[in-house]
């Protein structure tokens, strides 16, 4: 798989990934800076693939509502 670049692909989230990042919404729906840039480092991803599945996971929860 190739990193970076600037292209806008949609990142495949390993299994691991997303139960982390689940069970991080269900603590909290909005995450602080300073908690995303822990986040990023421990899964290993860029802050902004943490705050771009937060904003659309709060969209996919607006929308079962």
């Amino acid at each position: 798989g190739g990193r970076g670049g600037g292209r806008r692909l949609r990142t495949a989230f390993s299994a691991e990934q997303l139960s982390t990042l689940e069970s991080s919404f269900q603590r909290q729906q909005y995450l602080g800076a300073a908690e995303r840039r822990r986040l990023a480092g421990r899964m290993g991803l860029s802050e902004v693939q943490i705050k771009t599945w937060f904003q659309n996971r709060r969209m996919k929860l607006k929308r079962q509502l």
